[in-house]
């Protein structure tokens, strides 16, 4: 293993960089309120947040598998940066025969597009049913201010571009040896993707949490992008102990490499694999 490759069961795991998301400090909230909200941001001490965007590339039983697809040329030239990876791996967007979505935000599903085309025509895409369900719900996205509504726009071009190859899925097996695992809260149906190997098993858990270095010793501490804080806080707290419990090495969306969750004082870290 290294800190971009890993073996688990029958998949070799390859951790793809999209690029680095920048945003200011101020997005950081706190489940016990504002003064707890200040003292995150003090800890922080810097005026903006910098963490990564990663896809993970699955070669295994069924072919090729994403999670998750960056942003594609969306976000602008510090993102989108996964496409290239697969090039230089001598991937081509024909190749990739399933992706699973952990949800529907654009850092994680606008690189299924191209334009109005599938940019990987020959894959089958999973997402959550209650993410789906949500995101393409009238009434939810009349409730959801305009420039949160970028959910819902991808909910309604998946399903307009990808048409019978969106797979809706619950709890459980999805392919061969990887398990959907809801992590509710950052999103309705946020999903996480769980390979079980003889040796050590790894948990790709999305958005449950972005700070690596800061959420994990308070999870109480969220970001404005969670439509369901309280359940966030939850959902992360018993991800983390899980992990730490099983000996699950865990990989996500926004922190850096493959990684081990430790119990520490107050709370939890998280170590390199």
């Amino acid at each position: 293993m290294t800190d971009r490759f890993l073996r688990v069961g029958p998949y070799d795991v390859t951790l793809l960089l999209d690029g680095l998301f920048e945003a200011p400090a101020d997005v950081l909230i706190h489940a016990d309120g504002d003064a707890a909200r200040q003292r995150a941001i003090e800890a922080w001490g810097r005026p903006t947040l910098q963490f990564d965007v990663n896809c993970f590339l699955l070669s295994g039983p069924t072919g090729l598998v994403l999670v998750d697809t960056g942003t594609g040329p969306s976000w602008g030239q510090k993102l989108g940066h996964a496409r290239s990876a697969l090039q230089e791996a001598g991937v081509s967007p024909a190749d990739i025969r399933s992706v699973l979505l952990t949800h529907s935000h654009g850092d994680h599903a606008l690189g299924l597009f191209d334009g109005d085309k599938p940019y990987f025509p020959r894959a089958d895409v999973f997402i959550s049913e209650p993410d789906l369900a949500h995101f393409t719900d009238p009434a939810a996205r009349e409730a959801m201010p305009e420039a949160r509504r970028g959910a819902f726009k991808i909910a309604e071009q998946l399903r307009r571009i990808y048409g019978s190859r969106v797979k809706q899925i619950k709890a459980g097996e999805v392919l061969p040896g990887i398990e959907a695992l809801p992590l509710p809260g950052h999103t309705h149906g946020h999903t996480g993707y769980l390979l079980r190997g003889d040796d050590n098993s790894l948990l790709i858990w999305g958005d449950t949490l972005h700070l690596g270095d800061l959420q994990p010793g308070d999870p109480k501490i969220g970001l404005t992008y969670d439509l369901d804080p309280q359940q966030a806080v939850r959902t992360r707290q018993a991800a983390l102990e899980e992990a730490a419990r099983e000996g699950w090495i865990v990989a996500g969306s926004h922190i850096t490499g493959f990684c081990r969750v430790r119990r520490a004082s107050g709370g939890y870290e998280i170590l390199p694999a």
